[in-house]
């Protein structure tokens, strides 16, 4: 092997563990989501239906001598294209009755069977864009249901907005099997690549085989020039398969998280908004309000059964993370310490019952449970049980 060929395996090697690391972070990032929110909708009557499995799209290659792949053979004009792949012509080239010109023929073959796997491939990856197309296109009409429906006003545990949340994840998961389709198709494509270089190495090495005629090296120069090529357009194709991978992973991720807050605005009739645990941007002009010590973000006093406190608790979070997107919360459980001792344990039994309510609470609306602490204290002012949130 010379040198040269042992440098080229050398990046052929780092290329399939760069795109298979690719592939187990994308795997990392999606594992375990269908079944995540089995438990949110709680004493609704109706927990949502996660057994529907979609495997990915039917990506059927079509067959070879199709036309090349453009946008103008896009289905959907709303589908980012993908990349011009225009098949390079392949001289067919003539029998010079040398052992050299059987060489140069085997190779000719492998070159042009490169090409058609490479625009069986660029056809694959336009169909999963249509797909995934479609998937996201169901999935935000059925959010947009449930919030336009949240935003007037509903009951709780509404059995019609709990199948329409049903429908957006089962589209999420038709994406998440859209994910599973660009991994296998890009590790073909990056299988091409593989033996596209090496084809071009074995073109290389012929040129100094004896007994070759002048029209033996004038085609493999051809070859050569033809199998360069390829290898543009297959590199070209894997990039955007790694491209769409990096991105429809990150989607679908950021996507369960705030079904998960929709979840929660469902069982209690009312919308919140956006998930907490979402990057915010912060302002330079931005208020350290919350930051300060000793006064708490808010008070939530259970003095009666049914507290209504979710709308106001998301505000406060929502005001206080677009002033501090890091900030982390204390939780705690405040009692009275009035009353014989039987009632003031009972008081402080039911303080930290309630601040395991918040906690849930904040959780549902999507923060995380690392930012969050519970701790407990009494108050002689206080009348009934209360929790107190802080921002530290």
């Amino acid at each position: 092997m010379t040198a040269k060929t042992a440098e080229r395996a050398k990046v052929w090697g780092a290329s399939s563990r760069i795109f298979s690391t690719l592939i187990l972070v994308a795997g990392l990032g999606l594992s375990g989501c269908a079944d995540v929110d089995n438990m949110l909708f709680g004493d609704s009557g109706t927990a949502p239906d996660n057994t529907q499995t979609s495997a990915a799209p039917d990506t059927t290659a079509p067959a070879p001598g199709s036309m090349p792949m453009t946008s103008a053979s896009m289905s959907s004009g709303t589908v980012a294209p993908v990349a011009t792949i225009t098949p390079v012509p392949i001289e067919p080239g003539s029998d010079t009755g040398t052992a050299v010109s059987k060489t140069i023929a085997s190779l000719r073959a492998q070159v042009s069977a490169l090409q058609n796997s490479l625009m069986q491939n660029a056809q694959r990856l336009a169909d999963l864009r249509n797909a995934g197309a479609d998937s996201a296109s169901a999935y935000h009409e059925a959010k947009a249901r449930i919030t336009t429906r949240l935003q007037v006003g509903t009951t709780r545990g509404n059995p019609e907005l709990v199948s329409q949340w049903n429908t957006a994840q089962a589209a999420l998961d038709q994406l998440t099997g859209n994910i599973n389709g660009l991994n296998a198709l890009g590790t073909s494509v990056a299988d091409d690549s593989s033996k596209a270089h090496y084809a071009l190495d074995q073109i290389t090495a012929t040129f100094n085989v004896s007994g070759a005629v002048d029209e033996d090296h004038r085609q493999l120069s051809v070859l050569q020039d033809e199998t360069n090529q390829t290898i543009v357009l297959i590199d070209r194709l894997l990039t955007e398969v790694s491209g769409d991978i990096q991105r429809q992973t990150a989607y679908v991720a950021n996507e369960r998280a705030n079904l998960t807050v929709l979840a929660s605005a469902i069982k209690n009739g009312e919308l919140y908004g956006a998930d907490l645990g979402a990057p915010m941007m912060s302002s330079s002009a931005a208020s350290s309000t919350f930051g300060y010590s000793g006064t708490p973000l808010v008070v939530i006093r259970f003095d009666h059964s049914d507290v209504d406190y979710q709308q106001i608790l998301y505000a406060a979070l929502s005001q206080a993370l677009q002033s501090r997107p890091g900030a982390g919360f204390s939780i705690v459980a405040v009692s009275p310490t009035r009353g014989t001792a039987t009632a003031v344990q009972l008081a402080q039994t039911a303080a930290h019952n309630h601040a395991q309510e918040v906690l849930r609470s904040m959780t549902d609306m999507g923060v995380p449970a690392t930012r969050m602490t519970i701790a407990s204290a009494t108050d002689p002012s206080a009348t009934s049980s209360e929790v107190r949130v802080y921002v530290r």
